[in-house]
């Protein structure tokens, strides 16, 4: 991995850092950016080691979803830009990852997140804002159907009414009106954006993470899942959790009116 890599991924006390690095492009996804982001979010959630995820963007932009300029090349016949498969290939894979891997995933939001861009976001358990970022959805702006999770994401922070209103009538989203409508989690000063995100991060990095990965499915799971079988897929998480190291060593821990240090397993 180079600096002029497309996506940067760093590793550091647990917390993996992925970075999309087209700061020219406005972090714009074409097929070396997608082809790389998915290997990356592939490979940090599969990695023991890693207890916690960021997913930022570098220079002045979050991402701004689909490179547009390849895909105006690959609707005017460039057979290389493999437009009608990109979503199956790509953005779907990618955000099934995001939103299912059994740690927690935080969104750093640098600035502006559009598109498929915002839908990556929309999938973290934490999107935190620069006070100068911004969401749009972007989609019916240029005529295409919303993709990469937003009819799903979307709905479920800010409700259908809002969603609806969003994907149909495309615009930006301030950062304040983001923390209003549930798309922010929080919003800091551009300049205190890295230093809160890490705080962030080493805090979950530092956490149990067999039972942040088992709520974060469970919530998935019971979006989807009667009340029921809602409680079924609780249980078999709990049995999981209760067998782990670092439940014992915090029932121990609370018991001797101690801390808990835990290991992610």
């Amino acid at each position: 991995m180079t600096s002029t890599d497309p996506v940067l991924l760093d590793v550091d006390a647990g917390v993996a850092t992925i970075t999309l690095n087209r700061p020219d492009a406005m972090n714009g996804l074409d097929v070396a950016t997608k082809d790389l982001l998915l290997e990356r979010v592939q490979q940090v959630a599969a990695d023991p080691e890693v207890r916690c995820v960021v997913l930022t963007g570098s220079g002045r932009a979050f991402c701004v979803g689909q490179d547009l300029k390849e895909h105006l090349a690959g609707l005017r016949g460039d057979t290389s830009v493999p437009l009608s498969d990109t979503v199956e290939k790509h953005y779907n894979p990618t955000v099934l990852a995001l939103a299912t891997m059994p740690k927690p995933v935080v969104a750093a939001v640098n600035g502006v997140a559009a598109g498929a861009g915002a839908s990556l976001a929309f999938a973290a358990d934490f999107r935190v804002l620069a006070d100068s970022a911004a969401f749009n959805t972007s989609f019916a702006g240029v005529a295409l159907s919303c993709d990469t999770g937003a009819s799903w994401t979307l709905p479920r922070l800010v409700g259908r009414g809002k969603a609806m209103e969003l994907l149909y009538f495309p615009r930006t989203v301030p950062a304040a009106e983001a923390l209003e409508l549930g798309l922010a989690t929080q919003v800091v000063p551009a300049d205190e954006l890295a230093a809160t995100v890490r705080e962030l991060a080493v805090r979950l990095a530092a956490g149990p993470t067999v039972a942040f990965g088992s709520i974060r499915q469970a919530v998935e799971h019971s979006s989807s899942h009667p009340f029921a079988e809602s409680l079924a897929f609780e249980a078999e998480k709990m049995a999981l959790t209760g067998g782990t190291e670092d439940h014992l060593a915090a029932v121990d821990a609370f018991m001797a009116k101690e801390k808990p240090t835990f290991h992610g397993r």
